[in-house]
């Protein structure tokens, strides 16, 4: 019975970094970070951060198109279609439980839709929370040179008392 080893040996690249606790500028630069498109297992993917429409996805888009989209609106109309469609399920699956499938479809359609809209609001959750987070450090150092502040006033009074003991005796 031969014995194997249970992980493979390590690539031929990690000799690159034998010197590098003497000497760390020995090791090889990292490559650069990759720009356009890209396949990884398999699927194509690109490092552009653009959320496809959701004709380029295939689907039929149920709110209206442009920039000056009312989303508050638009998500609340999505969801009282979606609570319809839901409740027209429950009737199919009743009276027709053979007729279930375009039911389902339609459900299907305006998750993605929803799905897409919310999609559409995560730069703008993004640029609000790095608000909040910067808003909150801003706040965190006012208090910490607040503290600092106060700290200070306390040691001069106490230096002062020094002092004053000091020059009393």
């Amino acid at each position: 019975m031969a014995a194997t080893a249970t992980y493979p040996p390590p690539p031929p690249y990690y000799k690159l970094y034998k010197d590098y606790i003497e000497n760390p500028k020995s090791a090889p630069e990292p490559p650069p970070p990759i720009e356009g498109t890209y396949v990884l297992f398999g699927g194509s993917y690109t490092t552009d951060d653009v959320l496809p429409s959701l004709e380029d996805q295939g689907v039929r888009q149920l709110y209206p198109k442009g920039p000056n989209i009312d989303f508050k609106n638009e998500l609340r109309s999505l969801n009282r279609e979606l609570q319809l469609h839901i409740l027209e399920l429950a009737d199919v699956l009743i009276e027709r439980p053979s007729q279930y499938a375009r039911r389902v479809e339609d459900i299907s359609l305006i998750f993605k839709n929803l799905h897409h809209l919310l999609n559409s609001l995560r730069p703008h959750q993004a640029r609000a929370t790095l608000i909040h987070i910067l808003e909150l450090q801003i706040q965190r150092r006012k208090q910490a040179v607040e503290d600092i502040k106060r700290r200070r006033e306390e040691a001069q009074r106490l230096l002062k008392e020094a002092l004053g003991t000091l020059d009393g005796h």
